[in-house]
Parts: structure tokens; C-alpha cells; sequence
């Protein structure tokens, strides 16, 4: 749980300092990012039962 809080807390420190310096933010659209981190996990998942780790 406490890496959920940092995890958020940081990523809304990004965000904000991001729009301070009128910068454009460093995410993908909302549906891709997800899906990517989706992927990401699942394609963990899949090397891991395949090969065993």
C-alpha cells in the first residue's frame, strides 16, 4: 500500500510540475496507457510461466 501512496504522490508532483512549466504532460492518452501497462504485466506473466523464473 505504501508504494500505491509514493507511487501517486510522485506522479502527481510530475504532473503538476509539468503544467507549472507549461510543458505538455509525459503520458500516453489514458486508454494506451493502460492497455500498455496491461501488456506489460501480462507479457511479465506469460515469460514467467513459460520459462520458469
Amino acid at each position: 500500500m505504501k508504494e500505491l501512496l509514493l507511487s501517486l504522490l510522485a506522479g502527481i508532483i510530475i504532473g503538476v510540475t509539468f503544467k507549472f512549466l507549461r510543458l505538455p504532460l509525459p503520458a500516453p492518452p489514458v486508454l494506451a496507457g493502460v492497455l500498455g501497462v496491461a501488456g506489460v504485466y501480462l507479457g511479465g506473466m506469460i515469460a514467467s510461466s513459460v520459462f520458469k523464473l
